[in-house]
């Protein structure tokens, strides 16, 4: 079983149309909007806490060409300088910075002048999806791959496990590899038994 779960395919690369929008889809579009040159500001800052998309985001921003910092709150002094002056860089040349942190620029202990500099584009607070729209969101994937999934297993994913959606995904891809190769049906129990593996979920 454990072999199982170290051949299951990784998870599709970060991008925008798998990114699951609940209540961010206005930083989405703007994030998006500034990398093709079409928003007021080509700096953008996102904050919220962990599992709510940020990361998820800025690869997404990466892939399509924008430069990205993120876990700004951890950066030392050096680092943090580094990023002030790729920030004006950027400012002169044209380019998109997509930038996050736990909180906001001002509430960090950042340096003035770097926090000052985030705080001058869009700042967007993220926000973890609901229970019912990470429900939705494993239903669609689960269709995807033609899994037949009971509203129990769902539920007890949210109940017992990490509630970040690309651990939910994770879990449900591998319960469908299992499934696959046991010639059973995904069920509670199947779940369970999965878990007992120590995979720190």
């Amino acid at each position: 079983m454990k072999q199982l779960l170290l051949d299951i395919q990784p998870p599709p690369a970060p991008s925008f149309d798998n990114f699951k929008l609940g209540k961010n889809a206005e930083a989405v579009i703007n994030i998006r909007e500034a990398i093709h040159g079409n928003a007021s500001t080509r700096f953008i800052y996102l904050w919220g806490a962990a599992g709510s998309g940020k990361t998820h985001l800025l690869k997404a921003a990466k892939a399509q060409g924008a430069n990205i910092a993120d876990d700004v709150h951890l950066l030392n002094n050096d680092a943090q300088i580094a990023l002030f002056n790729t920030y004006n860089q950027l400012k002169e040349s044209g380019g998109v910075l997509i930038t996050a942190g736990l909180h906001t620029p001002t509430q960090m202990g950042l340096r003035d002048d770097l926090a000052t500099r985030l705080a001058w584009g869009l700042v967007y607070q993220l926000h973890p999806l609901s229970d019912q729209e990470k429900t939705e969101a494993l239903q669609a994937h689960a269709r995807e791959r033609g899994i037949k999934l009971p509203d129990e297993v769902i539920a007890y994913c949210l109940r017992y496990l990490r509630r970040d959606l690309p651990t939910l995904m994770a879990v449900l891809d591998a319960l469908d590899e299992w499934s696959l190769v046991t010639k059973k049906p995904v069920t509670v129990p199947m779940l369970k038994k999965l878990l007992q593996l120590d995979l720190n979920l």
